[in-house]
């Protein structure tokens, strides 16, 4: 298998338009036409519904105030320190108007994780939500950065800084004092729009830099792939179509929900419910309420669905997709999600994508309800993967190996960070750092991190792989598998597991329960896996550490797992045992 290409061509993709331009100014064949009238964005807690002359006329006037307060121009940047907010992609937007650069912060940062991110970056503005004001204002502090720089996203009496709703009165009142660029052709190619930093899993987070141009093309490759003005296809039966609803409860800092849900829903006509924080009732209440169709979701959200007793009480049946991402989905997990999912036509499925590639790689197969399982689907147009093992050699259909990638949606490197940059993009290919497999139809298989991969006794075991096995039993609501070192394996499997109320009720209630669960748990996986993954021991936790996007934080339990290991707070299975 020398290199699988996404089955699709491409269509036209303009190098010459920023961001803004292409989503509300000029229309692309591949979109499609909105035929009735219809909000663009929904504000989640009131309801206000935004259309797409109030949001050109907010971009126009935000950008315009910018100009005339601060001269923002070409090249500077500006950071979003905020949840999801309505105004979240005015702001973007109304940057780049400028030519200039924004990158988005987690709002759970602390003062020092922002004021780094403000430093490496050199923000000129920075964008806050008043939650986040004492953070920010610390971190403007240790940056550098005057207060007088800092903008609310919302009105605060107590506060002197000012808002982004006076400045957009401001801003439309005034006689326009920016001049829009128009890019050169090929410059979009190399623009930058965006500095999205990743989850920093090792070490601190690196900026990736994403040009206009990469932006533009992710859509279109999804759009391609998807196919909503495909004639052949009844309306009935497309799973995407102008007019639907996607509930934007993932987070727009982060790729996923920026991205994939929030720029490519609205490019294929979709309405954007802004969820500014995830909370499962109020999910299933904007599901109900607003009838929602397109649901996208990390694996601690779509376990909650599962799991959680209320879900009953909530009519989910306007739903037709729901694509799980972000980190690998275990066939468990899909199929507890389809019968979940009241419709029985909608599709269940996997996709996978990175910030290094302007988010999506992958989609799932749209003419089945759930694909194979186990899959992240089909390589989209435009993309060309090579699957590369240990030794050096190109895998074989079937064989287990690192996903290398080409794409026109492919980010231009780290900013100021040459090291990572020469590490992870190389010879035209971007090494993802992702263990995978692709079959003869070209399904793409993702297993785990390699770096997370646990060996023992020179066996490769995936975490992933036992955590969906253990999350299909009725005892577990969550769980997060990691290695512990061993002399005579190298490493071993250890599972923290987060009990279900009932059953967490019944161990406290007996001193002899706990140890049955434990052996009852680990007696399941051995009666399903192969003697190298077993477990060598369970620990009960309360909660599972995740970062923002939904991944787990598992150097977090990796790290407590040897720390009581050492101590001797740790009990596992004799080594003989396994």
């Amino acid at each position: 298998m020398a290199e699988i290409v996404g089955k699709e061509a491409l269509p036209f993709i303009p190098d010459d338009l920023s961001l803004p331009q292409f989503l509300l100014d000029v229309h692309h064949p591949s979109r499609p036409v909105r035929t009735k009238p219809q909000a663009w964005f929904i504000e989640e807690t009131s309801g206000r519904e935004i259309g797409l002359d109030e949001i050109r006329a907010r971009t126009h006037g935000l950008a315009n105030a910018l100009k005339i307060r601060w001269n923002i121009g070409q090249d500077d940047v500006a950071c979003l320190f905020s949840p999801n907010h309505v105004d979240y992609p005015v702001i973007i937007w109304a940057i780049h108007r400028l030519d200039g650069v924004v990158t988005t912060a987690n709002p759970m940062y602390t003062s020092e994780e922002l004021g780094y991110q403000l430093q490496l970056t050199k923000t000129r503005l920075l964008f806050v939500h008043p939650l986040a004001l004492n953070a920010a204002l610390d971190a403007a502090r240790a940056a550098g950065l005057p207060q007088d720089r800092i903008v609310l996203l919302e009105p605060l009496p107590s506060s002197s800084c000012v808002n982004v709703h006076d400045l957009v009165k401001f801003g439309l009142r005034e006689r326009q004092a920016y001049r829009e660029r128009q890019l050169e052709p090929g410059e979009a190619r190399t623009k930058l729009a965006l500095l999205l930093f990743s989850s920093g899993t090792t070490g601190k987070p690196k900026a990736v830099m994403i040009s206009h141009y990469a932006l533009i093309a992710n859509m279109l490759q999804v759009t391609q792939y998807v196919k909503p003005n495909d004639e052949s296809v009844p309306l009935e039966q497309k799973r995407y179509r102008a007019g639907d609803v996607v509930l934007g409860a993932l987070p727009m800092f982060h790729a996923y929900g920026l991205i994939m849900i929030t720029f490519t829903g609205m490019f294929l006509g979709a309405t954007v419910i802004v969820s500014p924080k995830f909370s499962l009732e109020r999910m299933l209440l904007s599901i109900q309420q607003h009838r929602v169709t397109h649901l996208y979701l990390v694996p601690p959200q779509a376990i909650l669905i599962c799991k959680s007793p209320i879900v009953k009480g909530y009519d989910l049946s306007s739903i037709r997709f729901v694509g799980c991402g972000a980190a690998p989905v275990s066939p468990e997990l899909t199929e507890q999600l389809s019968r979940t999912m009241p419709d029985p036509n909608a599709l269940i499925g996997q996709a996978y994508g990175m910030t290094e590639t302007a988010t999506m790689i992958t989609m799932p197969q749209l003419d089945k309800r759930t694909g194979t399982p186990g899959s992240a689907g089909f390589l989209l147009p435009g993309i060309s993967a090579r699957v590369v093992k240990a030794d050096g050699s190109l895998a074989q259909f079937g064989e287990l190996g690192e996903l290398l990638l080409r794409s026109p949606a492919m980010a231009l490197g780290y900013y100021n960070n040459p090291t990572a940059t020469a590490e992870t993009f190389v010879d035209g290919w971007l090494r993802t750092g992702d263990e995978v497999k692709i079959d003869e139809r070209g399904e793409v298989f993702v297993v785990d991190r390699i770096k997370e991969l646990i060996k023992v006794r020179a066996f490769q075991v995936a975490p992933s792989e036992l955590e969906g096995l253990l999350f299909d039993h009725p005892d577990v609501s969550d769980v997060c598998v990691v290695a512990i070192p061993d002399d005579y394996s190298g490493e071993l499997p250890f599972a923290f597991i987060v009990l279900r109320p009932d059953i967490q009720a019944r161990v406290k209630g007996d001193l002899q329960e706990p140890t049955k669960v434990k052996e009852g748990l680990m007696k399941y996986v051995s009666d399903h896996k192969t003697h190298f993954k077993w477990l060598a021991g369970v620990e009960f936790i309360d909660a599972i550490p995740k970062n923002p996007s939904g991944k787990l934080l598992r150097r977090v339990l990796r790290e407590q797992a040897r720390s009581m290991l050492k101590s001797g707070q740790l009990s596992i299975v004799a080594k003989a045992k396994l």
